[in-house]
C-alpha cells in the first residue's frame, strides 16, 4: 500500500480495521486545534501516475481512459474497498470532448467497476482535479452518499477517445465500455425492442408533448420562465438583422398522428425512432439561484422551492434511456416519498421510447408527466436541460398555488439516470 497515515479519532489503525470502522477520520496532529465531528470530510487514500511529456514522453501513445483506469483501480485495491461501496465518481478533465464524459465512463468499465456506480465529469480548467474532490465532498456533506472517488486525468498528446482506431485503447475489448459508444438513437431502438414500446405508443406520446407545449405557449404559461434575448440573426441571403427571441420555436402546433406515422425511422431501416418522436437538437440556457435558507431569508429573498433529495444511478449503456426509472425511486426513497406523493414529474424526453418505458415502469399517471410538454416539443440543449426542467417544474407548481412536490429526472449518455425531488412551499 502507498504510504498514508490513516487515523480514527486519535488511534492509528491497520488497514483491515479502518475499512470496517464507522468513526470519522481525522489527523491526530490537528486534533488539538479542531474538534472531531462525525460530519468531517476526510481523505482516505490517493495515488497518481508518473507525469510524462506530451507528444514525446512515455505516455504519448497511452489513451486517457487507460491512465484513468490505472489510478481508479489502484486506489481502491490498496485499501481493499469494493467499488460498489462508492456512491459517486467525479472526474476532472478539460481537453477531451464533452469534458471526457465518455472517456471517464469507459475507464470505469476498464477498471472492472460495476455499471451501477454513477460517474460524471467536471471542467473547471486548471482546478478540475481539485473541483472533483470538492464536488465529492459536497455529495458526502449533503448526505447523498458516504464514500466517493475524486479523480483527474488529461492526455495533452491525445485529445479524444472513443474511436475504435484510437491508439492502444482497450475500449473495443470490453463489452460494457464498447456499449458507451452506441449512438443514442440506437439505444432508443434497444429500449423499444427490449421492452416492447411500439411505434404507435411513441408517436402518441410525441403528439401529446407537442399538444401540451402548444397549449402552454398559447396560454402564455412559459412567459414567466423566459427572459427575452436580443441578438443578431443572419438570413439565408447573408443579411444581418437584430431580433429579440422570447418564444420557443421548436413547438409544432400542427402535429398529428397521421403526420408522425409517415416519418421514416432515423436510425434503423426497420426501427421505430423518428425525428418526430425524439428530442430536438436545440440551443438554450437556464440558470437557477440556490442558497442556504438562513442566508436567503436574511437577505429577504423568496423561497421558490426546496431541494428535498437527489440521486444518480448507473444502468446498462445500451439502454441508457431507462435511467429515470431507477433514479426516480432512489430519490423518492431518500425524500421519504412515493410516486403517489408527487404532483408533477418533469422527465426529459430524450426519446419517446425511453420516456414511455420509464412512465409505465413506475406507474406514473400521464397527466402528471410534463404537463406543458417536454423535449420532443421544446428541444433538448444538452447542458441546459436539467436547469430548464427545474425552472419549468417550479413555475408550474407556483401556478397551482398550493404546497406540492415535483420531480426532475433525465437519462444520461453512457448509461445513467439522475433525479431530484423538490417541494414548492405554497403561497
Amino acid at each position: 500500500m502507498h504510504r498514508l497515515k490513516i487515523v480514527f479519532g486519535h488511534l492509528s489503525l491497520p488497514k483491515a480495521q479502518y475499512l470496517h470502522s464507522g468513526t470519522s477520520l481525522i489527523s491526530s496532529e490537528c486534533s488539538a486545534l479542531s474538534p472531531t465531528s462525525a460530519d468531517d470530510i476526510v481523505v482516505v487514500h490517493g495515488v497518481r501516475t508518473a507525469i510524462s511529456k506530451a507528444k514525446r514522453g512515455a505516455f504519448k501513445d497511452t489513451t486517457p481512459d487507460e491512465l484513468l483506469s490505472a489510478v481508479m483501480s489502484a486506489v481502491l485495491k490498496d485499501v481493499g474497498l469494493p467499488p460498489d461501496k462508492l456512491g459517486d465518481i467525479c472526474v476532472g478533465n478539460v481537453l477531451q470532448p464533452g469534458a471526457g464524459a465518455l472517456m471517464a465512463r469507459v475507464a470505469q468499465f476498464l477498471s472492472g467497476f460495476p455499471e451501477s456506480v454513477p460517474l460524471y465529469t467536471v471542467n473547471r480548467m486548471c482546478s478540475s482535479g481539485l473541483q472533483a474532490l470538492l464536488n465529492i465532498a459536497g455529495g458526502i456533506r449533503n448526505g447523498s452518499y458516504d464514500m466517493g472517488l475524486a479523480c483527474g486525468v488529461e492526455s495533452m498528446t491525445l485529445r479524444s477517445v472513443g474511436n475504435p482506431g484510437d491508439v492502444s485503447s482497450r475500449l473495443m475489448d470490453n463489452e460494457k465500455a464498447r456499449d458507451c459508444i452506441i449512438p443514442m438513437g440506437i439505444t432508443s431502438e434497444n429500449v423499444a425492442e427490449r421492452f416492447g414500446i411500439s411505434r404507435e405508443k411513441q408517436d402518441a406520446f410525441a403528439l401529446s408533448s407537442q399538444q401540451k407545449a402548444s397549449r402552454a405557449q398559447k396560454l402564455g404559461l412559459f412567459d414567466q420562465e423566459i427572459v427575452p434575448v436580443t441578438t443578431k440573426f443572419v438570413g439565408e441571403d447573408g443579411t444581418e438583422r437584430t431580433i429579440t427571441v422570447a418564444k420557443d420555436d421548436g413547438i409544432r402546433a400542427g402535429t398529428s398522428l397521421e403526420g408522425l406515422s409517415k416519418l421514416r425511422p432515423a436510425f434503423k431501416p426497420d426501427g421505430s425512432t423518428t425525428a418526430g418522436n425524439a428530442s430536438q437538437v436545440s440551443d438554450g440556457a437556464a440558470a437557477v439561484l440556490v442558497g442556504r435558507r438562513s442566508a436567503v431569508e436574511a437577505l429577504g429573498l423568496p423561497v421558490w422551492g426546496i431541494l428535498r433529495a437527489s440521486a444518480v444511478v448507473g444502468v446498462p449503456a445500451d439502454v441508457m434511456g431507462i435511467g429515470p426509472a431507477y433514479a426516480i425511486p432512489a430519490a423518492l426513497q431518500k425524500a421519504g416519498l412515493t410516486v403517489a406523493d408527487i404532483d408533477v414529474f418533469e422527465i426529459n424526453e430524450a426519446f419517446a421510447s425511453q420516456a414511455v418505458y420509464c412512465v409505465e415502469k413506475l406507474g406514473i399517471p400521464l397527466e402528471k408527466v410534463n404537463p406543458n410538454g417536454g423535449a420532443i416539443a421544446l428541444g433538448h440543449p444538452l447542458g441546459c436541460t436539467g436547469a430548464r426542467q427545474v425552472v419549468t417544474l417550479l413555475s408550474e407548481l407556483q401556478r397551482r398555488g398550493k404546497r406540492a412536490y415535483g420531480v426532475v429526472s433525465m437519462c444520461i449518455g453512457t448509461g445513467m439516470g439522475a433525479a431530484a425531488v423538490f417541494e414548492y412551499p405554497g403561497k
